[in-house]
C-alpha cells in the first residue's frame, strides 16, 4: 500500500485536564483503593493525545470502494487480501469526515482477580474529546443509551444509531453508538458453547457435523470436526468457518436465545449474538452487539473472580462459577495462545519502524517457527519476534477482530514472572477498521499479512500498559 501524507488541522482546544474529566470507578467497599476515578481521568486523556480524528479514509462515503462496501449481510466474510484489493485504489484518500467512535474500557484487577476500579471513555462526533461513562459499585450503568451500529448512519447522522440496544434508555444522558465488534464476537460464542460443556449436554472433544443447508461467503461449505478443535480455530486464528460452526451448533440446540439471557442475567445488557442465521451460522452483521465495559465484565468471569464479582440489575450476585473451573481454564488457554497479536499489541512485528510497539506481550511459540517468524494459518508477519518475546513484560490473552469499518481487541494482561507487576482488563472497540489509516503508513511488505489497524491503538494499548504498572506498584506498596 503506497505512503499517504496529508496536513490535518489540529482539534480546537486541548485535552480535557485529569481534574476535569468526568470520574467513572467502581470499587466496592471491601476493596477501596485510594485511586478511586483516576483510570477514566488518565484513559480520557490518553484517547484525546493519540488524534484519532487524523487517520485518513480509504473509501470515503461517496468513493467507489464505500459502495463496494454498502449493505453487506456478512461484515466478516471478506479477508485481509480482499482489503487489501479493493483499498489499493484509493489513490486519493481523505481525512476521516468526523471524530472517530471508539468504546474503550480499562478494568482494574487485584492479584486474585477480584475487580477494583474501572474507567470506559466513548469517543464520537457527539463526543470529540470523549466522555467518561459512570458506573455504580456493580460496575454497571443506566446512564448511557446503547444504539446499533449503523454503517450508513454514521456518516448520516453524525455517529447517531436508530435503533436501541437496551431497553428504558432514551432519557439517558450519554447517546453512543457501538461500534460492530467484529470477530470479538467469537468471545460470546466460545462462552455459550463452554456453557453447553458445563451443563454435560455436549463435550470439547465430541465429533460436530456441520451441515449447512444454505451456504455463505463467511462460512464455507460442510465439515466435521470436534467441537474443540472448531473452538480452538475460532479464537486462536479467527477462522470464521470454524465459528459458523460453533454458532449453527447453539442454534441446533435451541441455545441462542438462552445465551442471550443469559448476559441479561449477569448484568451484561449490551452483550447480544443476535440475527445469526441458524441455517449456516453465518449473517454476522450489526445487531451483534457489545460494550466494552460488558466485554470486559465477561473477560473478568473467564480470568476467575473468587467470591461475588458484582451484583446483577436483577439482584442475583454473579460469581466465576458462572464457567466451571476447568471451561475457564480452556478459554484462558485459547486466549493466550491467539495468533493475531497486531492492534493494542503489535509483537508480531516485532522491531518495525511501522507500527510502534504495543502491550508488551509475549509471543505463544505455537505460532513461532524456526527463524523466530510469526504465521498465523498462512498469514505471514515476516518478523523475528525473538527479542521481543526476550524483553516481554506480560501475558495478553486476548482476541482482535476487524472489517471494513471496525477494529476490536479484548483481553487479559498479566505480569510474566520477575517482570513488573500489573492485573487488568482492557478492551477498545472502534470503526477504526482496515478502512482507516495513518498517514506514514509503509507499504506492505510483499508476501506478508498487511497492517489492519491504525498505529494509534498500539500507542493506545502502549499508554494503558504503562499507567496499569505504575497503579499496581502504589497500590501493592501500601
Amino acid at each position: 500500500m503506497p505512503i499517504f501524507r496529508t496536513r490535518t488541522s489540529r482539534r480546537a482546544g486541548a485535552a480535557l485536564s485529569a481534574a476535569a474529566v468526568l470520574l467513572c470507578v467502581a470499587t466496592p467497599p471491601a476493596q477501596a483503593t485510594a485511586d478511586t476515578g483516576a483510570v477514566a481521568a488518565f484513559l480520557q486523556a490518553a484517547m484525546n493525545e493519540q488524534r484519532f480524528e487524523q487517520v485518513l479514509d480509504l473509501a470515503p462515503p461517496t468513493s467507489p470502494q464505500a459502495r463496494a462496501l454498502a449493505g453487506v449481510v456478512d461484515k466478516d466474510a471478506k479477508t485481509a487480501a480482499d482489503y487489501a484489493r479493493l483499498f489499493a485504489a484509493a489513490a486519493d484518500p481523505k481525512p476521516i469526515v468526523q471524530q472517530p467512535q471508539l468504546d474503550v474500557t480499562v478494568l482494574e484487577l487485584d492479584r486474585q482477580g477480584r475487580p477494583l476500579s474501572s474507567g470506559t471513555v466513548l469517543m464520537s462526533p457527539q463526543y470529540p474529546q470523549g466522555i467518561a461513562v459512570p458506573v455504580d459499585r456493580n460496575f454497571h450503568t443506566d446512564q448511557v443509551r446503547y444504539r446499533q451500529w449503523d454503517d450508513a448512519g454514521w456518516y448520516a447522522n453524525q455517529g447517531k444509531g436508530t435503533i436501541d440496544i437496551v431497553p428504558g434508555r432514551e432519557n439517558a444522558p450519554i447517546d453512543f453508538m457501538l461500534p460492530y465488534p467484529a470477530s470479538v464476537l467469537k468471545l460470546m460464542v466460545t462462552f455459550g458453547v463452554l456453557r453447553l460443556v458445563d451443563k454435560g449436554e455436549i463435550k470439547l472433544d465430541d465429533t460436530y457435523d456441520y451441515q449447512p443447508t444454505t451456504l455463505s461467503s463467511l462460512c464455507g461449505g460442510p465439515t466435521s470436526n470436534t467441537i474443540g478443535a472448531y473452538m480452538d480455530a475460532s479464537i486462536t486464528s479467527s477462522s470464521n468457518a470454524g465459528t459458523c460452526a460453533l454458532v449453527k451448533l447453539l442454534h441446533d440446540r435451541g441455545a441462542v436465545d438462552e445465551l442471550n439471557q443469559t448476559f441479561q442475567d449477569l448484568g451484561l445488557e449490551t452483550m447480544q449474538l443476535k440475527n445469526t442465521n441458524p441455517a449456516n451460522g453465518g449473517r454476522w452483521s450489526n445487531p451483534v452487539t457489545m460494550s466494552s465495559l460488558d466485554t470486559a465484565k465477561l473477560l473478568a468471569l473467564v480470568n476467575g473472580v473468587p467470591g461475588t464479582a458484582w451484583t446483577a440489575p436483577n439482584g442475583k450476585p454473579v460469581t466465576g462459577e458462572v464457567l466451571s473451573a476447568a471451561s475457564r481454564q480452556v478459554f484462558k488457554k485459547l486466549l493466550d495462545e491467539q495468533g493475531f497479536n497486531d492492534m493494542l499489541s503489535t509483537t508480531n512485528r516485532c522491531g518495525s519502524a511501522y507500527p510502534t510497539a504495543g502491550i508488551p506481550q509475549r509471543v505463544n511459540s505455537r505460532w513461532v517457527a524456526a527463524d523466530g517468524t510469526v504465521t498465523v494459518e498462512g498469514n505471514k508477519f515476516g518478523k523475528d519476534v525473538r527479542p521481543c518475546n526476550k524483553q516481554a513484560q506480560v501475558t495478553f490473552g486476548h482476541k482482535t477482530g476487524w472489517v471494513g469499518n471496525s477494529g476490536a481487541d479484548a483481553g487479559i494482561v498479566k505480569s510474566l514472572p520477575g517482570k513488573a507487576g500489573r492485573h487488568y482488563v482492557v478492551v477498545a472497540i472502534t470503526n477504526l477498521g482496515t478502512q482507516y489509516v495513518d498517514a506514514n503508513r509503509p507499504a506492505t511488505e510483499p508476501g506478508t499479512y498487511p497492517v489492519a489497524f491504525t498505529e494509534k491503538l498500539a500507542k493506545l494499548g502502549s499508554a494503558i500498559d504503562r499507567y496499569e504498572t505504575t497503579w499496581y506498584a502504589r497500590r501493592n506498596a501500601n
